[in-house]
């Protein structure tokens, strides 16, 4: 009977070849994250990957309109006096990005910077001059032509 002894240094290699192997299967299997928004009200913060989002390409247009009427999975609680701060990541900010509040366009032109600050009572108060406990408040990344990557989260009113 034979047995096939290998050096130490042989072993290594091997167990190291096996293990880069073995990450590169791990990673190839992987989807790419997409970029996260963030809301933050004082020291509370929620972020969210997108609810759509295309690697960077414009999104259907036979899916637009149920991607802005996801519900938000993330929420945040918020009193009248806060100060409601946005953060996208940079890449959302080069393309562009607006606010959405209910499914429906809140800004006419896109925003190109990664940070923005609104007051909280801008968000809770309807059309009709009603005021709403909740809002859904969605990020949409936009050159102001396609639509690209969509987050959505709830603001909640501190009772």
């Amino acid at each position: 009977m034979t047995v096939a002894f290998f050096t130490s240094s042989r072993r290594r290699a091997a167990v190291a070849l096996g293990a880069v192997s073995a990450g590169l299967l791990v990673l190839s299997a992987c989807d790419k994250p997409t970029p996260l928004a963030t809301v933050t009200v004082g020291t509370n913060s929620v972020h969210s990957e997108a609810a759509c989002y295309n690697d960077g390409d414009a999104i259907k247009e036979s899916q637009i309109q149920q991607c802005l009427n996801k519900k938000a999975e993330k929420t945040i609680t918020v009193s009248m006096d806060d100060k409601v701060r946005f953060g996208v990541d940079p890449e959302i900010a080069d393309n562009g990005w607006t606010i959405f509040l209910g499914g429906q366009q809140a800004e006419p032109e896109p925003y190109k910077k990664t940070y923005r600050t609104i007051p909280a009572s801008a968000f809770f108060s309807s059309q009709t001059g009603e005021t709403t406990d909740k809002t859904q408040v969605t990020i949409v990344e936009t050159d102001g032509k396609k639509l690209t990557g969509i987050w959505h989260f709830e603001l909640k009113k501190d009772s």
